[in-house]
């Protein structure tokens, strides 16, 4: 008789600990996410609440969670490869239960803002540590397709958020956004530590000088960022921001360059498909924030849909991003990821020029079918660009690249929104509807722009495959 009663099969247990990562491993990034584009649907109720923000407090309400999540989102993916993904992720997660709890129970604008602030910090520590993790408990032949699901649940986070916001405020008022998100946060900690396994610790750099002038650098022209549309690209306070985050950030160059072991090593973007991947990825986010900022607008103010409806009706965004991103990965297989991210890049491309040219009157149909062929562009993108990033670095730094491809995102969508936000302000956009219409239809056209432009320069810059050489008796 053999003893074999109660012992699991070795591969069954495999399979079932990965899957369980995969899941839990997308689930944290949708939470993530989920507050960076949720929170817009929530500005009316917030203006209108007894906190009384002031137009540049509602905007920091907003941002603060951005500028955070950004500016730390390297130095927090160096962490946990140097002390533990698996606790820096659960160390994270607690940390945004926390956040959300005292952003839902602010009792002032300052309060909200630091729970805001706290919360992206909490979103900077958690999110790299997922995409490692999730490679470290992946087998190599099933790492294209893990790396698929969580890039395109990367993307669906914006729409997550727009669709849990709009259930929530419905029918509740803004704290409940952020309560709901509390036992979301204790749940994944509980599945986190029960499912995932933990990695090794690698030698990553202790670099305090480079992370205070990386994470200050970001800071700073992030800052710049966020003002400019309110304040104006001429204000002083945005030229010095934008002086000094360059400055620091030439800084942090230097101090890298002649560090032994550097937080992040500036030579990494001498690798094409490394410079290339974070171009792209950081250009398709500029275009998809872009697009959540003026959507809300659009659906509630012009079309006069509900907060739940609006949440609703950005649904073609998910069908898009979910369906082809699952199809990416054979495809890139099949013909290589140049031509991939080529004929994603340029998708997006259409379906914001597309968007350009609706109308007050459009019919939804034609509205969701221009959203999808945008997101169905992401989806058949993403997987490639997050890959090359991933494959021009050592495994040991794989917390380190998820932050760089993160980071690449937070800073697209930032800039997205701002330079929107700035047309849509030079339009005088809150006069009339018809002046949003304009200003939306020239921001369309200048993300369209702007994107085709930064399509040109990755597919230039991405290696081309190698060529097989041909036998001499072939080639005769």
């Amino acid at each position: 008789m053999h003893l074999t009663l109660g012992m699991a099969d070795p591969s069954v247990e495999t399979m079932r600990r990965e899957n369980s990562t995969l899941a839990l491993m997308c689930l944290t990034v949708l939470a993530l996410q989920s507050l960076v584009a949720g929170i817009n649907l929530a500005i009316s109720q917030l203006a209108a609440s007894d906190l009384h923000p002031s137009v540049s407090g509602l905007v920091w309400i907003v941002d603060a969670y951005v500028l955070a999540f950004a500016g730390l989102l390297i130095p927090a993916g160096a962490l946990g490869d140097r002390i533990g993904r698996k606790g820096v992720l659960i160390a994270g997660l607690v940390l945004f239960g926390v956040a959300n709890l005292v952003s839902a129970l602010a009792p002032n604008v300052a309060v909200l803002q630091a729970g805001r602030a706290l919360g992206g910090a909490a979103a900077a520590l958690a999110q790299p540590a997922t995409l490692a993790l999730l490679l470290h408990a992946t087998r190599p032949e099933r790492r294209p397709h893990a790396i698929g699901l969580w890039t395109a649940c990367m993307g669906l986070g914006g729409m997550v958020g727009n669709l849990v916001a709009g259930t929530v405020l419905q029918y509740f008022d803004w704290p409940a956004l952020f309560l709901t998100f509390v036992p979301v946060a204790v749940l994944l900690v509980a599945g986190v530590a029960a499912w995932v396994p933990r990695t090794p610790r690698h030698d990553a750099p202790v670099d305090p000088i480079g992370t205070v002038l990386l994470t200050g650098g970001l800071f700073a022209l992030l800052y710049g960022i966020i003002e400019g549309p309110e304040r104006g690209w001429a204000d002083t306070v945005v030229l010095a921001s934008f002086a000094t985050g360059l400055l620091v950030l030439a800084a942090f160059t230097g101090h890298a360059l002649r560090s032994r072991k550097p937080l992040l090593d500036p030579r990494i973007f001498k690798i094409s498909t490394v410079r290339a991947g974070a171009l792209g990825v950081g250009a398709t986010f500029f275009a998809l924030f872009g697009l959540f900022y003026v959507n809300a607008q659009f659906l509630q103010d012009v079309k006069g849909y509900s907060a739940l409806l609006t949440g609703v009706a950005i649904g073609p965004l998910a069908i898009g991003m979910g369906v082809v991103s699952r199809r990416a990965v054979p495809l890139t297989q099949r013909y290589g990821p140049r031509p991939i991210i080529a004929t994603g890049l340029c998708m997006i491309v259409a379906g914001l020029t597309l968007l350009s040219t609706v109308e007050a009157a459009t019919p939804y149909p034609v509205y969701a079918a221009y959203l999808l062929l945008m997101a169905s562009g992401m989806g058949l993108c993403a997987p490639a660009l997050t890959g090359g990033i991933l494959a021009g670095l050592p495994a040991s730094s794989a917390g380190l690249g998820s932050g760089l491809n993160s980071a690449a995102r937070e800073v697209g969508a930032a800039l997205g929104v701002a330079v929107i936000g700035t047309v849509l302000n030079s339009h005088h956009a809150l006069r009339s509807a018809d002046d949003f219409m304009a200003g939306l239809a020239v921001g369309y056209r200048l993300l369209a722009g702007v994107l085709a432009v930064a399509t040109v320069v990755v597919v230039t810059m991405w290696p081309a495959p190698a060529r097989t050489p041909q036998p001499a008796s072939a080639a005769a």
